[in-house]
């Protein structure tokens, strides 16, 4: 897992050259679907994901996810830019992907992972993350609180830290003061900004791209991150706290 995880983020800028490679006709989508669609059970997905070293990517809701989920494991949600993220922060096209998926969701995934080039799903948990939760494995959260809680704890501390993980031309648009950028997209350097020894408080625009930041640190050794419920957009709404003037974004990335 470690290895996997060390070379999980793409290079700043980066989108894989082969993103396509499926219209090049490498693999047919019956054969990608294939080795995909293997299902298994519990014991098997553990052996499997041990033996081949392979990146366990759930793909339910963050707001799922959050609730609970296998150690390791990596959050992108099908439900957003799916592809994008998946392009950006998994370097290697050729790396074998074991899927937690909802119900039903397990063809689509393996598919548009395939659109993007990603043929090497191998297969997915057999009922998802509930039949891994109902055995009694270990399971994961991630610690989540709402904008009502965030002010109740600057009060508290004004010092807080709280990590904006939007792109730099949203944070340099508008953002909390107080907050610091460590957008997702470079998470790599991001990751320097983080004392692990400390609690800081990640938000992004509105939950999806905070938790996939989160995964993808707590997998790594990081376990003092906590969500923040809404993201901006929620802390902007309360009306709270002090937000920078607005700028018309620009085409920083």
């Amino acid at each position: 897992i470690k290895e996997i995880l060390s070379g999980l983020v793409s290079p700043p800028g980066y989108f894989p050259k082969n993103v396509l490679m499926n219209i090049n006709g490498y693999d047919t989508i019956d054969t990608v679907l294939n080795r995909g669609k293997n299902a298994f059970t519990i014991d098997e997905f553990d052996t499997v994901a041990n033996e081949t070293n392979a990146l366990i990517l759930d793909t339910r809701e963050s707001n799922e996810f959050i609730k609970g989920f296998i150690p390791n494991s990596i959050n992108i949600s099908i439900n957003g830019s799916f592809a994008v993220w998946v392009g950006t922060l998994i370097p290697d096209i050729k790396q074998k992907i074991l899927l937690i998926t909802d119900k039903g969701k397990e063809e689509e995934a393996i598919t548009r992972l395939a659109r993007v080039g990603y043929d090497y799903a191998i297969g997915y948990l057999n009922g998802g993350f509930e039949t891994w939760k109902k055995s009694g494995k270990p399971i994961e959260i991630i610690k989540s609180v709402n904008v009502g809680d965030l002010l109740s704890e600057e009060k508290k501390q004004p010092t807080i830290n709280i990590l904006d993980v939007r792109k730099k031309s949203e944070y340099f648009s508008e953002h909390l003061e107080i907050a610091i950028n460590a957008p997702l997209d470079f998470i790599n350097e991001s990751m320097l900004l983080i004392d692990r020894n400390k609690t800081y408080y990640v938000h992004c625009a509105s939950g999806y791209r905070s938790v996939v930041f989160i995964s993808i640190l707590h997998a790594r050794g990081y376990n003092n991150l906590i969500n923040v419920n809404g993201g901006f957009n929620a802390i902007k709404d309360s009306g709270n706290f002090k937000i920078t003037d607005y700028v018309c974004p620009t085409t920083m990335l």
